[in-house]
């Protein structure tokens, strides 16, 4: 490993590993690399022909094979290293709420009012109070205004109250973790999430002319697009396409400005421009029009005051069984983190905070068997450069999964090879197509997989592959998850 790298990395660690592996760095000369040599040279030939070749440190690859039904380990590599795993440690996540709170769970989503309604007309407040449901998109959330207006209201004559304290805000903002405040992946949980708070911007050239159209979707009101794309012709490889996207929040404006190659065909980005609440507001004012009814006066944050009768309304979040599907295939981070969030405040209480999640998260792991010493789960998804597992960890994480009673349910979240999710654009030709349930993890200077492979004998497999290194995220990372999984599926 470079030295520069092994210090960054170490960096990054909490202080009790950090403490151990500086003292195993100072027993004499060479210890750590000569342990990681003597269990490289016991690796099957093809893997460590496949390392080498992409110039990856020996000890900078964590690697776990094992086969499912006698429990034979088929190759190991730095099994008990702590490695950053970014985005497989979702796996870790979703199993245990499926465990803690069962696939059937639901996020209830309460509306309320603070005075009777009365012949359609609400003279008073309207309080909407979220508890974090991972899957309210736009469909969701128009078929819940629809509920709301067939409860005979029409017309809100107070405000509109966004009540998201069920979560505790966390420290920090969406640019903290790569400088990308507009990056979807990037948004912070809130208990009031409306598609993340993301916004899909399409671009579209008029197929024999040189007008370049710009969309956003949802359309949401007050929101303007100013349009200064200008059209040329050229490579479709450039950063973008060509377009640069500035936001000015307070003005609630976007502006799209470059030259875009109107031979390339359309193009989509999917950016977080509007906070949760000014995004939220816009959606509700959006769908409750549409739907014929009337706000006299403002959405705004805020919290459920005391009120001793029934909600005008509960709406129910699709099931935890379906929205795994798409964390997991997709890799959703903000979907992940609302997971954990609601498993801490299902075991500890409300409102749900990181530290309480972290906590659960680790609890129900090792109720499953899961060796969690040293882990550090951090906020769940994987978008972190503290979290740290094992190969080994990670592992168990698989086996705990197809040992469980919603094995069914967990395995199917996985992205499927050469046909779903993150995997769709690799192995889709050969035996290999639809034969490995696996969920990948990508970032600067990590590339992570894990899951399930059926080899073409029939035996199933549990794989991990986690590899640190400057080189990771270059694309050696990712042929060297290809050159694994291909030789496991080949035993």
């Amino acid at each position: 490993m470079r030295p520069r790298f092994l210090f960054r990395r170490l960096a990054r660690v909490p202080r009790s590993v950090v403490g151990v592996a500086v003292v195993l760095l100072s027993l004499g000369t060479g210890l750590a690399p000569a342990v990681a040599q003597a269990q490289f040279d016991e690796l099957p030939a093809p893997l460590q022909r496949a390392i080498e070749a992409q110039g990856l440190s020996h000890d900078g690859v964590g690697l776990w094979v094992q086969r499912v039904e006698d429990g034979a380990v088929l190759a190991q590599l730095n099994a008990d290293t702590p490695f950053n795993p970014a985005s497989t440690i979702k796996l870790a996540t979703s199993l245990a709420a499926l465990h803690s709170l069962g696939p059937q769970y639901t996020w209830t989503t309460e509306i309320w009012a603070t005075r009777p309604v009365r012949n359609g007309v609400l003279d008073g407040d309207l309080v909407i109070r979220g508890t974090g449901d991972p899957g309210m998109v736009s469909e969701e959330h128009w078929r819940m205004l629809a509920q709301l207006r067939q409860t005979g209201l029409q017309r809100i004559e107070g405000d509109v109250i966004l009540d998201a304290t069920y979560f505790a805000t966390p420290e920090g903002t969406p640019a903290d973790f790569n400088g990308q405040p507009l990056r979807a992946y990037n948004q912070l949980p809130h208990a009031l999430h409306v598609n993340a708070s993301a916004q899909r911007f399409h671009v579209r050239p008029e197929p024999f002319g040189e007008t370049i159209h710009v969309a956003v979707d949802p359309p949401l009101p007050g929101l303007e697009i100013v349009n200064r794309l200008e059209s040329t012709r050229g490579s479709c490889g450039g950063w973008q396409r060509g377009i640069r996207l500035e936001v000015d929040q307070e003005a609630r404006r976007v502006v799209l400005s470059g030259e875009y190659p109107v031979n390339c065909g359309d193009y989509e980005l999917l950016r977080s421009v509007l906070s949760p609440e000014v995004n939220h507001a816009k959606m509700f004012r959006l769908h409750w029009e549409q739907w014929g009814g009337e706000l006299t006066g403002v959405v705004r944050g805020g919290s459920l005051p005391v009120l001793y009768d029934e909600p005008l309304l509960r709406h129910e979040s699709r099931p935890l069984a379906d929205l795994i599907r798409v964390s997991n295939k997709w890799s959703s981070n903000v979907m992940t983190r609302h997971m954990m969030l609601t498993l801490g405040a299902q075991r500890h209480g409300a409102p749900a905070t990181v530290e309480r999640g972290r906590h659960a998260l680790l609890d129900v792991l090792h109720e499953l068997g899961v060796e969690v010493d040293g882990m550090v789960v951090d906020n769940g998804s994987g978008l972190s450069r503290d979290a740290r597992m094992t190969a080994r960890q990670m592992a168990q994480v698989l086996q705990a999964g197809r040992e469980h009673p919603h094995q069914p349910e967990f395995q199917s979240s996985l992205a499927l090879a050469g046909l779903d999710g993150t995997m769709r654009n690799r192995f889709q030709n050969g035996s290999k197509r639809g034969h490995m349930h696996l969920k990948t993890g990508h970032l600067s200077e990590v590339s992570a997989v894990a899951g399930y492979v059926r080899t073409r004998d029939g035996d199933d497999l549990l794989v991990a592959v986690l590899v640190n290194d400057p080189r990771a995220h270059q694309g050696n990372g990712r042929n060297l998850q290809d050159a694994v999984l291909e030789w496991a599926h080949r035993l």
